[in-house]
């Protein structure tokens, strides 16, 4: 086992805005004027490691005002079918039944332990008591005693650092001793404490019987899929992300994150990885392939075009549900027929936004969706598929409370806030609240219930 450095204290960091910041900042002000950034920036940059003055002020913009606008070449028709559009083909005969639930980012916060076996309390049906349950868990883990969780960066080349204790890591992927079934951890941040953190991360996932999606534990399992299966059904999970927030590992280690150029500004879109862990999926004879995808822009609500394209490309390959995460708030999903079989209609969920962010987060960051889905494996005319019988977008968001003198965080079902408030819930809450079903509207076309 590698011993870890120290790590380090927010507290020992100085920071003097330099020519590249005040560019930003520049940059941003004349967008707060101009109203230029409205739409999507058609050339920015999401990969911190290709960031320019621009890009980074254009974040900054977007992270106070989220970009609620589609590029103008993606029709909002493509995600305007119902998810009644789901089900079995008729003659179809049902042999084995797996539920899934799926949601996006479990992001760092400090002072968590208090909320232990509360924060799912309201959403453990759809997301712990399914077969299959899984989140992206955004930060590596440490056994190391830290004091921040999250350490402030200043920009694309000195980004943040985030990471999790032990004790974190037990609030944010357990309820009440139920792991997550599998965790993404091919995402930006999990080289945030570099190889060792890695390590570590696997190792404690293990202990507690969780599956590591897209962090290969040997370079032999580079390119492959993580197989899990439940009853009858076999399912593979291909995974990448379109970057490491410019911590590259050493040649040698390479193989420790799946990371693929998918979005980069500079290059082609790169599915190579990808097609291999798709060809991996075959190989061992996948009833059904999830594509777990850290990719898209943040802080805005609709997938790029070149997303669509990725995701068509992929599906036609063989995948069957795209998971996304990353842009830390909430996209829409598609329901795509697929060419390969006119019987299956694959998911697609550009992003799932988050279930944590922070504590006193906007509220378009603190809106997030668990995705509740049914597959079903069976026959038709002789061919044995599994297809998706039902999926249920559940939008949810993250609520702090006060308890026994403690601040605590939980989930909560958006659905169960929107009948008349009590005349005693506080202004700004109403206010809150009432955002964050905007948003969600916007997105899932006022679709949900």
């Amino acid at each position: 086992m590698r011993t870890q450095p120290p790590l380090a204290s927010s507290e020992t960091r100085r920071y003097e805005p330099d020519a590249f910041e005040m560019e930003a900042r520049a940059a941003l002000e004349r967008a707060k004027l101009s109203g230029e950034w409205e739409y999507p920036r058609a050339d920015a940059a999401t990969d911190s490691a290709e960031m320019t003055a621009a890009d980074w002020g254009y974040w900054l913009y977007k992270l106070a005002r989220p970009t609620t606008r589609a590029e103008k070449n993606v029709p909002e028709s493509l995600f305007a079918r119902e998810k009644t559009v789901v089900k079995l083909p008729h003659g179809f005969e049902s042999q084995a039944v797996v539920t899934l639930g799926a949601a996006g980012d479990l992001m760092p916060l400090d002072d968590l332990e208090a909320s232990k076996d509360i924060l799912f309390d309201r959403v453990a049906d759809v997301l712990f008591n399914v077969d299959i349950s899984l989140a992206n868990l955004e930060a590596p883990l440490t056994e190391q005693k830290i004091t921040k969780c999250l350490i402030p960066g200043q920009g694309p080349k000195n980004p943040i650092i985030m990471r999790n204790s032990i004790a974190h890591f037990s609030v944010l992927a357990s309820h009440r001793g139920k792991y997550f079934t599998a965790l993404n951890f091919a995402n930006n941040h999990a080289f945030d404490l570099g190889i060792e953190g890695v390590e570590t991360t696997r190792r404690i996932l293990n202990k507690n019987g969780v599956v590591t999606v897209g962090a290969p534990a040997t370079p032999d399992e580079y390119g492959r899929a993580a197989i899990l299966s439940k009853g009858k059904i076999k399912i593979g999970f291909v995974s990448a992300t379109f970057g490491l927030n410019g911590r590259q590992p050493p040649k040698s280690e390479a193989y420790r994150v799946h990371a693929a150029k998918l979005m980069s500004k500079e290059v082609a879109t790169d599915l190579g990885l990808l097609k291999i862990q798709i060809e991996d999926c075959k190989k061992h004879g996948c009833d059904f392939i999830v594509a777990s995808m850290h990719w898209g822009y943040e802080f805005e609500f609709f997938p790029r075009a070149r997303q669509i394209e990725i995701a068509h490309r992929l599906v036609e390959g063989g995948v069957d549900l795209i998971w996304g995460h990353h842009p830390h708030v909430i996209q829409p999903i598609e329901y795509y027929r697929t060419k390969r079989d006119s019987n299956r209609i694959a998911a697609i969920a550009y992003s799932l936004g988050g279930l944590t962010f922070g504590w006193d987060a906007a509220p378009h960051l603190m809106l997030g969706l668990i995705l509740n889905v049914k597959l079903v494996k069976g026959s038709i005319d002789g061919d044995h598929r599994t297809y998706i019988e039902s999926i249920k977008p559940i939008p949810v968001f993250q609520d702090d409370f006060r308890q026994d003198g403690k601040r605590k965080l939980r989930i909560e079902r958006l659905a169960d806030h929107l009948s008349p408030v009590d005349d005693n819930e506080p202004d700004d809450r109403r206010r809150h609240i009432e955002l964050i079903k905007q948003y969600a509207d916007l997105v899932l076309m006022n679709s949900f219930s």
